[in-house]
């Protein structure tokens, strides 16, 4: 039975990649370094902090990872007040509402830093529908790496069998199936060049995994296993 689902932020509850790319591209502008769009794509889902600990061993920049975080979350913190495309995805506040009034418990599990999924929270009030937060960068190890979603389960208070993964990455599907746990991948018109095979089930609007819908599939699947 379905009990708890961890949604990812960037991509799934709110539109900030291009918020995101924007801020990296002024970065990799200010140090002077040509990133592809295929390259930075295959970054994603992976925080700040990994992303540029590569960057900056693959240009040796003469500089420490933090430096080059510290410069894009600049960037980042301006964009965030400033620029217009920031908004909930379509139908993904109903969704949370729905599943929360039908007593599934919700964890954020995202690769961005407390501080931005704080500040989304307050700007969208989706506080009182969660009852925990997981930040990537505060953990070892980034997605693909299970640890984050792990956690979540763990903040859930259910098992992880128990519990659905909603992701858009092809890192964040690697890491929830890592875990072990039921992945749902979110194919929006906003995903570029993610690879969803892995994904138990690939949705591209949020009202095909209603409760009905979903509570449904998930104990067919989970029964047939």
């Amino acid at each position: 039975m379905l009990k708890a689902v961890l949604f990812d932020m960037d991509g799934v509850i709110v539109n900030t990649e291009p918020l995101h790319r924007k801020a990296f591209f002024q970065t990799f502008n200010d140090i002077n370094i040509d990133i592809s769009d295929d390259v930075f794509a295959s970054f994603t889902g992976r925080t700040t902090m990994a992303i540029c600990k590569a960057l900056v061993e693959e240009f040796k920049l003469p500089m420490a990872p933090q430096t080059m975080v510290d410069i894009k979350r600049h960037h980042f913190k301006y964009l965030f007040e400033n620029d217009s495309e920031l908004d909930l995805l379509d139908g993904v506040f109903d969704l949370i509402k729905e599943y929360h009034s039908n007593g599934l418990s919700l964890v954020l599990a995202s690769s961005s830093s407390m501080d931005n999924i704080n500040n989304i929270f307050d700007r969208f009030n989706l506080n009182p529908y969660f009852v925990g937060k997981m930040s990537g960068t505060e953990l070892k190890a980034s997605k693909p790496h299970p640890e984050i979603f792990e956690n979540a389960a763990l903040a859930s208070g259910h098992q992880r069998h128990e519990c659905m993964v909603i992701e858009d990455s092809t890192n964040g599907i690697i890491a929830a199936k890592n875990a072990g746990i039921f992945c749902v991948g979110y194919d929006s018109v906003f995903s570029k060049d993610q690879d969803y095979t892995l994904a138990d089930l690939v949705i591209n609007d949020f009202k095909e995994i209603s409760y009905p819908i979903i509570s449904e599939h998930f104990k067919s699947v989970v029964m047939s296993r």
